[in-house]
């Protein structure tokens, strides 16, 4: 694999040399310049476009430290390490101060260096995981996200915009399908962490060995195949929420580490010894009876009341009928822009939503439109397109296999059928990658198994 590219800025041709064999033998692509001016000129013709410069604290004309506020002020995500045959306290805080990612003193110890430029590439693809994460704030989940005019939904708004002034942990109840997530993700773009990361995480799709190093990171060597150390979501939501969805399925060791967080803010990453800090909101979803849980000894108690500060119940859609129309409304709207195509809900269509009892709720509301979307031969689109009973039937053959697996590969050839045979409306219709949907024929276990 390609590393990002490195741009060497040194007035020693031989140091230049070294690092040019070095690096590009580590399979890095490597540029040089022989002064300040002369690396400014090839990044503003784009000659490279690195990720990491390196350069000398000593040149003739502008020097290391001017190149790196230079490059602080016009390329701010290049990160910059600054060498100096000249060990000196004070310039070493400075060039810190300033931005640099490490300040080496030569004789370079060049094994040390690739080390030092490995971790630089680390914790720079964590901050762009932190930028992906924040970029999900460009498109606001605004209040009319949640759509309803039942009075039960009125009041989880209400719920919604007490939330903004505080930081208190919530506990979101609900069926699946209900809209758990959106209405995490509509707390916290309508808070003041609205401009942090929303970071969520199903507890049922990570293995329970791998769910305590996913949420709280692991330090190199904490076991077999940490190579490097990991940043945990709750790192990187920084001051921001981490949402936990199926909260009432994870183990009763991982819940007295979950409790430590809610309780003190502390977490220890997976073979580390000092705790961190965390600053995040803590928002959980169940869809299962937490009380009865507690009651048969699997869930914490205590932990149970940390979680519900504040408890939000989100109604299944077959109680609250009303909503129905608006919420399909809004869907179609959105289906129209992703299909690119005219497409809408007769009123006798409308009819037969509205007396469905939609025991998917939204979810089955949201996959059952765009089937009817994709199938639709005029802009409108058809009941028997909907296959609004297709989900309720059960086999008759007592012998038929009653697995998930079965069930699940059953699910995936009736939307191929209601596709005719396209793979890649049929994973979009199912709300999966079209990889997925490949193994899943393939009869692969673990695909058939995940919980995306």
């Amino acid at each position: 694999m390609t590393h990002p590219s490195i741009l060497v800025v040194d007035d020693d041709l031989s140091i230049r040399e070294t690092f040019l064999r070095q690096l590009a033998g580590e399979g890095y692509d490597v540029a040089a310049a022989d002064s300040a001016e002369a690396a400014i000129a090839m990044l503003g013709r784009h000659d490279i476009e690195p990720g990491l410069v390196i350069t000398d604290l000593r040149m003739p004309g502008m020097g290391g430290l001017d190149l790196l506020r230079w490059l602080r002020e016009a390329q701010p995500d290049v990160e910059v390490i600054v060498i100096t045959a000249h060990e000196d306290m004070q310039t070493a805080i400075t060039a810190m101060k300033d931005g640099a990612y490490e300040f080496l003193v030569k004789p370079l110890d060049l094994d040390q260096v690739e080390l030092v430029i490995a971790r630089c590439f680390r914790d720079r693809a964590v901050r762009r995981r932190m930028h992906m994460y924040k970029a999900e704030a460009a498109e606001p989940y605004e209040l009319r996200r949640l759509i309803g005019r039942d009075p039960r939904m009125i009041e989880i708004s209400k719920t919604i915009g007490s939330l903004a002034t505080n930081r208190a942990a919530v506990l979101v109840r609900g069926e699946t399908g209900t809209g758990k997530e959106v209405l995490a993700r509509t707390i916290h773009y309508n808070s003041p962490a609205a401009d942090e990361p929303f970071v969520a995480i199903n507890c049922t799709a990570i293995p329970e060995t791998l769910l305590e190093s996913e949420l709280f990171g692991h330090v190199r060597g904490s076991f077999t195949g940490a190579v490097g150390d990991r940043k945990g979501r709750f790192e990187l939501a920084g001051s921001g929420t981490v949402f936990l969805d199926e909260i009432g399925d994870v183990s009763p060791a991982f819940q007295a580490k979950l409790l430590r967080v809610l309780q003190d803010g502390e977490f220890y990453p997976v073979g580390a010894e000092r705790a961190r800090r965390t600053a995040a909101r803590v928002i959980a979803a169940t869809h299962r009876p937490l009380e009865q849980l507690v009651r048969d000894g699997t869930f914490r108690e205590d932990l149970y009341f940390r979680l519900r500060v504040v408890e939000i119940e989100i109604p299944p859609l077959r109680e609250r009928r009303g909503d129905i129309r608006p919420i399909a409304e809004a869907m179609i709207a959105r289906i129209r822009s992703e299909l690119h195509k005219d497409v809408n809900i007769p009123e006798a269509v409308m009819s037969a939503l509205e007396h469905h009892d939609w025991p998917g709720n939204v979810r089955e509301l949201e996959n059952s439109l765009m089937r009817a979307a994709v199938l639709a031969r005029t802009s409108a689109i058809a009941v028997e397109d909907l296959s609004l009973g297709s989900m309720r039937q059960l086999p008759s053959d007592k012998s038929a296999d009653p697995t998930l697996a079965a069930a699940v590969l059953a699910h995936v050839e009736w939307a191929l059928a209601g596709t005719g045979g396209n793979k890649r409306q049929a994973a979009k219709l199912l709300g999966i990658s079209r990889q997925r949907l490949d193994r899943i024929l393939a009869r692969d276990v673990d695909a058939i198994q995940d919980n995306d």
